[in-house]
C-alpha cells in the first residue's frame, strides 16, 4: 500500500494529475481477527498521504479509495464507522464489494452518510461497487442506474468461483490454457457476457466501467495487450491493477494514440473557432455528436496523463483550478 501511494504521487508530480486511483484493502487485506486494526492502519495511510501531498506541494491532490468489507460482513459497519469517521476528508470514494441489489447500496449509503455527518462532512462520498456473481450482473443496470455509484468492476475471480466449476479455472487468465485449449478470461462466453452488460450498464447511466485485474502481473506485453482489448473491443475506461509495475502499461493502453489526440484537439479547435456549428474538416462533416465525442478523446487522453496540444490544454488547466 505505501510503495503504490508513493508511485501515486510522484507520477503526480510527473504528469501534473492524478492519473491513478490507490484502493486500500480491508476486505481481503485485513487478517482474520484483526479487522479493527487493519482499518486504523488504512485511516493513518489515507490522511498521511494528503498531508504529505499537501507538504511537497503537488499539482493535484492524491485519489485515496478504501475497499471495506461487503454489507453482510460482520465487520462492515465497523469499518465503515472507522474508516469514514477516521478519514472522510482523505478519501475520493469508497470500494464496496460483493454488491447484490441495489439494497445493498443503500444499506452502504445509510452507514457511510451517518460515519460522514459524525465527523462534519457533508459533501456526499460516492461509491464504487464490485460485482462478483451472476445475480449482480444481471441487476447490473439497476445497480449502476443508483445515484451514489461513480463506477462498477468487475469481479472475475469470484464470479468464476460462484459458477460452481462450470466455467474453466483458465477463464480466470488473461490467456487461454496452452495445453488444454480452455478458454481464458476474453474467450469465454459467459465471462464476456458478464463484462459487456457491465460496460453497457454503466454506458447508460453514466458511470465508469472498470475492468477486472491480469493475474499475469509480470508479464508486461500481457498486461498491455488484456488493457487494450478492454478498452478496444469491451468498451472498459478503467482498469484495475495488482502491482505497482501493471499501472503503466495500463495508462498506456488506455490513452488515445498521438495521432487521435492531435486529430480531436484539431477538431475541437475548429468547432470553438465555429463557435459550435457545423464544420468541413479533412472531408467530413462534423457537429455537436462528434465534437462530443472528440472532447471526450482529449478528456482520456488527460486522465491518463498524455501530453495535450497547445491549443486546448487551456480547457484543461482551467477546469484544474
Amino acid at each position: 500500500m505505501r510503495k503504490s501511494l508513493q508511485l501515486q504521487a510522484e507520477m503526480i508530480a510527473e504528469f501534473g494529475t492524478c492519473v491513478f486511483d490507490v484502493s486500500l484493502d480491508c476486505e481481503d487485506g485485513a487478517p482474520v481477527g484483526g479487522e479493527r486494526d487493519h482499518a486504523q492502519m488504512v485511516v493513518a495511510l489515507a490522511n498521511d498521504a494528503q498531508e504529505a501531498a499537501r507538504k511537497a506541494a503537488l499539482p493535484a491532490a492524491p485519489r485515496v479509495a478504501v475497499r471495506v468489507h461487503p454489507v453482510d460482513h460482520a465487520a462492515f459497519e465497523a469499518d465503515v464507522a472507522a474508516i469514514v469517521g477516521g478519514a472522510a476528508q482523505a478519501l475520493c470514494h469508497l470500494m464496496i464489494p460483493k454488491v447484490e441489489t441495489v439494497a445493498d447500496i443503500e444499506r452502504a449509503v445509510a452507514a457511510v452518510d451517518a460515519a460522514a455527518r459524525s465527523v462534519g462532512r457533508t459533501e456526499p462520498l460516492p461509491l464504487q461497487v464490485l460485482l462478483e456473481s451472476p445475480a449482480a450482473v444481471h441487476r447490473a443496470f439497476d445497480i449502476a442506474a443508483h445515484p451514489r455509484v461513480q463506477s462498477i468492476s468487475f469481479g472475475l475471480m469470484d464470479f468464476v468461483s460462484a459458477h460452481g466449476g462450470a466455467i474453466p479455472a483458465s477463464a480466470m487468465s488473461s490467456r487461454p490454457d496452452a495445453q488444454s485449449g480452455e478458454l481464458g478470461q476474453f474467450g469465454h462466453p459467459l465471462v464476456v457476457r458478464a463484462k459487456l452488460e457491465i460496460a453497457a450498464a454503466c454506458h447508460a447511466h453514466g458511470k465508469v466501467p472498470s475492468h477486472c485485474v491480469v493475474t499475469e502481473f509480470s508479464d508486461t506485453e500481457a498486461m498491455k495487450a488484456a488493457a487494450a482489448k478492454a478498452a478496444r473491443e469491451l468498451g472498459y475506461t478503467r482498469m484495475w491493477s495488482i502491482h505497482p509495475s501493471q499501472i503503466r502499461p495500463i495508462l498506456e493502453a488506455l490513452a488515445p494514440s498521438g495521432a487521435d489526440i492531435e486529430r480531436a484537439a484539431a477538431i475541437i479547435e475548429a468547432a470553438v473557432q465555429a463557435q459550435w456549428a457545423p464544420v468541413s474538416f479533412a472531408g467530413q462533416l462534423h457537429d455537436r455528436a462528434s465534437y462530443r465525442y472528440f472532447w471526450q478523446v482529449l478528456e482520456r487522453a488527460h486522465q491518463t496523463g498524455r501530453r495535450l496540444p497547445d491549443g486546448v490544454q487551456t480547457y484543461f488547466q482551467m477546469a484544474g483550478r
